[in-house]
């Protein structure tokens, strides 16, 4: 084969490059002059490669030429057979040529075939024609008898004449109806047979738990019956597709129908346990749950260890058991739901669903030995959720009717000539927080045998209500206070009450926090839930601190007119109102013994603040009801505040004496001392003094300076207010940053000559 003119230049061109690549090869080999002396080695190695590789091409080319060998005399071959298949071809078309012509004389033959094969089909049904009302009444008698086999029998003969009989009609091809409908007629007995063996079947099927251990012969002659008609469901239907001809009442499909017949059977028995209703007994539902219990675990267990050895393998009964009962129970508590329930209802039906069911006393017994995680949920997420709140709502409304009622006794309560009762430490205190509490815990309770998310809702709620009771404890308070200050002669435990009050709103703090050490638990809650109690706290320690007020408004309300004496000519002159407001508080202290020791210290210090900021009041503000004392000298100036710092002091020591063991605590009259040091000092120390209140008390304002300076009587008002202006600004206080609240901010005056203070402001 000769090389084109371009593939002459290419091999050219790839030679010029080998030996250009082979000398450069030699040229790196022998570049010392000791490598002259392994030219021979060299050589031979090389020659020995040569050889390999020429080797390798020579058995590579053989192995290719083989191949093309092996091609060449398949293909010649493939063209002889050709060749042979071709005149064989030619040769069949050449004898069919004539067939034709025998398929139309034949056509005689043909039709005589066609009547021999249906009167050779009558001849051997012949007996079964002439017997068909013999037969159809000893088949009846047979089933009526249980002879169940015989019966099937004796139907399927009936059966297989009938059928052989329209085969051989629908044969004919022909649309004349008369000779089909006058053997269907014939045969109607027939059909009702096979309805009356179908009826008996599912009647079995239907008390299957019951047949199995008592008769289980007779099921299973029932699931041979059964299998036999399968089979020939399956059979007609193959040989519909191959002819297009199906018996009449084909496919009978009697599993389906029996296994119906079954399901049918599970739900009269669980429809029909329901011994009684809610008017009869308000434990119904537990009951009637009670009874689907008991069955549906005894009838899971026969299907296990009965059943299955009875029902062929492909049934899986024991499976299909389980599936049936979990849908009919499913359905069953859907129409109980769906009827309506009350009160504990809602706790036995979600009970029973989340705990119950899938527990060991049901679907996790060990007698059946379902994987736990295997076990399907009875209602769905949705519904159960629907079910939990409409649980939710219903203790919802039951804690309204529940804490209606409580703060309805409570009333009665506090207007009754009864003390409150009395715990074993002597304290004063009322039923309402146990009973409220004991609401919440009794639900927790019963939350806690259906699951845990429960638990946290029930909790939340429980938390959301006792704050909604709180809210309606301190309306009713209020609208008590509000009633004994308008005629103090009608309610004469008042004070003891308010006490009672005092210690319930701790004893409401107490049992909160029980609550949550108890039911509360770590990385299971929200923000929102930990919210929701720091609300429910927070609204009693208010309540607390209100209720504290409202039982000092009380004592106070007897000692008003003798603050109004401070300050005045007649205090100038000697009056003892001081040592009468402490005798006064001193007699309402000792009917305070009754409240619990944090809770009398509250007390006392929420009323020695109050007696300091009236004090601090008397000193700095003027009113046109009361007029103060004006100092002309700085003699007067000093003897008055030495007896301001003297009642201070006798103020002082008064509460820490009836604090007793609990005096831990700053005295807010440290800052009447204060003041009356910027009252005595002379012109020369008064900026000191100033500078000494500020940085004691940063929360000191504008106005307090201002009218402190007023008070002194050496000032002009605008000088006053200049200095004033020096330590703090007007309108703020002597220092803006974060720091400890002293009684001065508790303090509120103004330099007007027309202002009159409530003598009940805070």
């Amino acid at each position: 084969m000769s090389m084109s003119k371009e593939q002459a230049v290419e091999v050219a061109r790839l030679e010029a490059e080998a030996q250009a690549k082979a000398a450069k090869h030699v040229a790196n080999m022998l570049a010392r002059p000791d490598q002259l002396e392994k030219v021979h080695q060299l050589t031979w190695r090389v020659s020995r490669k040569k050889a390999s590789v020429e080797a390798m091409l020579k058995t590579a080319m053989q192995s290719q030429l083989d191949g093309v060998r092996t091609g060449l005399n398949q293909l010649e071959k493939a063209l002889l057979d050709i060749s042979d298949i071709k005149t064989c071809m030619a040769d069949m078309e050449d004898a069919l040529g004539g067939v034709g012509e025998y398929w139309e004389s034949l056509r005689e033959v043909r039709e005589e075939n066609l009547r021999h094969s249906q009167l050779a089909t009558a001849k051997e049904n012949l007996k079964h024609i002439f017997t068909v009302p013999e037969t159809v009444a000893k088949t009846e008698l047979w089933i009526e008898d249980g002879k169940l086999l015989a019966a099937h029998q004796s139907l399927v003969d009936l059966e297989n004449s009938r059928d052989d009989l329209l085969f051989e009609l629908h044969r004919l091809g022909h649309n004349n109806t008369r000779d089909r409908d006058l053997l269907k007629e014939y045969f109607e007995a027939v059909n009702d047979l096979s309805s009356k063996m179908e009826k008996q079947l599912g009647f079995i099927l239907m008390r299957t738990f019951a047949t199995v251990r008592k008769n289980p012969r007779e099921l299973v002659t029932a699931l041979r019956i059964i299998e036999r008609e399968e089979r020939s469901d399956e059979d007609c239907v193959a040989k519909q597709k191959q002819t297009g001809f199906l018996p009449p009442g084909r496919p009978k499909r009697w599993r389906d129908v029996c296994m119906a017949k079954l399901g049918e059977s599970v739900e009269h028995k669980m429809e029909g346990n329901q011994l009684e209703g809610r008017d009869e007994n308000k434990m119904w539902l537990v009951r009637h749950l009670e009874v689907i219990r008991m069955l549906m675990l005894e009838d899971l267990r026969i299907a296990k260890h009965h059943l299955a050895p009875v029902f062929p393998p492909r049934y899986n009964i024991s499976q299909h058991c389980i599936s049936l009962y979990h849908r009919v129970v499913a359905t069953r508590l859907q129409d109980i739901i769906e009827e309506g329930l009350e009160g504990q209802e809602y706790v036995s039906l979600l009970q029973w669903v989340l705990t119950t069911y899938p527990g060991p006393e049901l679907m996790g017994s060990n007698a059946l030995g379902l994987e736990k995680n295997l076990i399907p949920p009875l209602l769905t997420d949705t519904a159960v959720g629907r079910l939990t709140g409409s649980y939710l709502a219903n203790m919802r409304d039951n804690y309204a009717s529940w804490m209606t009622n409580t703060i309805r006794q409570e009333k009665e309560d506090w207007c009754s000539d009864r003390d409150p009762d009395m715990d074993f430490d002597g304290f004063f205190h009322t039923s309402s927080p146990v009973i409220i509490y004991q609401m919440v815990d009794e639900n927790l309770q019963v939350s806690a045998t259906i699951s845990p998310e429960l638990v946290y809702k029930v909790l939340l709620l429980g938390i959301e209500q006792v704050t909604r009771y709180g809210l309606m404890y301190r309306s009713a308070i209020q609208e008590y206070k509000a009633s004994y200050f308008r005629e103090r002669s009608s309610l004469s435990l008042f004070t003891r009450y308010m006490i009672a009050i005092i210690n319930n709103c701790d004893r409401f703090e107490v049992l909160s926090q029980e609550m949550k050490s108890r039911w509360w638990k770590p990385g299971h809650h929200d923000n929102d839930g930990a919210g929701k109690f720091e609300l429910l706290l927070k609204t009693f320690q208010e309540i607390r601190l209100e209720s504290v007020n409202y039982l000092l408004d009380e004592a106070f309300l007897d000692i008003e007119a003798y603050f109004s004496d401070l300050l005045t000519a007649k205090w100038q002159s000697g009056s003892q109102a001081i040592d009468t407001i402490c005798a006064t508080l001193n007699d309402y202290f000792e009917d305070y013994q009754f409240l619990k020791p944090t809770n009398f210290e509250l007390v006392i210090s929420v009323a020695q603040d109050r007696v300091a900021r009236k004090y601090i009041t008397a000193m700095l503000q003027n009113n046109l009801l009361r007029r103060k004392i004006t100092f002309n000298s700085q003699e007067e100036r000093k003897s008055a505040a030495t007896k301001i710092r003297t009642e201070a002091a006798q103020c002082k020591s008064f509460f820490k004496d009836v604090a007793g063991s609990m005096a831990d605590f700053d005295s807010p009259f440290d800052t009447v001392s204060t003041l009356a040091e910027v009252l005595s000092s002379d012109d020369e120390m008064l900026s000191l003094e100033l500078g000494t209140l500020c940085k004691r008390y940063p929360d000191v304002s504008h106005e307090q300076i201002f009218c402190l300076l007023l008070l002194r009587g050496d000032l002009a008002r605008g000088d006053a207010k200049q200095l004033t202006a020096e330590f703090v600004a007007e309108g703020g206080t002597a220092n803006r940053t974060l720091h400890a609240r002293s009684i001065l901010t508790q303090v509120n005056v103004t330099s007007s000559m027309t202002d009159k203070l409530n003598p009940f402001a805070s």
